[in-house]
């Protein structure tokens, strides 16, 4: 949460709502009861609730567990954007469920009691070593990095109609075929 980290590998979610805004129209508003900043947007007739996580990464359960039993949504019914070590920066992956070795979608897995959500993969590559993961990952991405991560962020804003509309399945597929 602290603004110091706002340039960060890890706040590529964040990136991808920052997107999603200048986009759509829409801003985010602090939320207690939510542990984040929320908003939405309108994405064709679909309204779009959105969250930022003001909890630290690896506790960004807490604020998607809240928000969905707010509003009574089904793990299926949630897209998490991340970072993701295992893809190269200018990768985008959309995916259903799975396991992770990422803290915040363990948190998120926790609270929600199920790993049935959606997840839009934006790559960030790894260091090498796990032992520099830590520090990777809380600083900025170089200049060339940042603009394959910003193409892919702009591929999965692409596909945000194609998810809201026709579904999961042709949204993956036109995602993964296009890039």
């Amino acid at each position: 949460p602290p603004d110091q980290h706002a340039h960060d590998r890890h706040n590529a979610g964040f990136w991808f709502i920052d997107a999603l805004l200048r986009h759509y129209p829409g801003q985010m508003r602090p939320d207690a009861k939510f542990l984040g900043d929320v908003g939405e947007v309108r994405i064709g007739t679909q309204v779009v609730r959105l969250l930022k996580p003001m909890t630290y990464m690896n506790r960004s359960g807490q604020s998607v567990g809240a928000l969905a039993r707010f509003y009574r949504l089904e793990p299926a019914d949630i897209l998490v954007a991340y970072d993701e070590l295992d893809l190269m920066p200018g990768s985008a992956r959309l995916k259903l469920g799975g396991s992770s070795t990422h803290n915040g979608l363990r948190d998120i897995i926790a609270a929600l009691g199920s790993k049935d959500f959606y997840r839009l993969r934006l790559g960030i590559n790894h260091p090498g070593d796990r032992n520099q993961v830590v520090d990777y990952v809380l600083h900025p991405p170089g200049k060339a990095e940042q603009e394959k991560i910003d193409d892919a962020i702009a591929r999965g804003l692409a596909i945000l109609p194609v998810l809201v509309r026709d579904g999961a399945e042709k949204a993956m597929h036109r995602l993964h075929t296009d890039g």
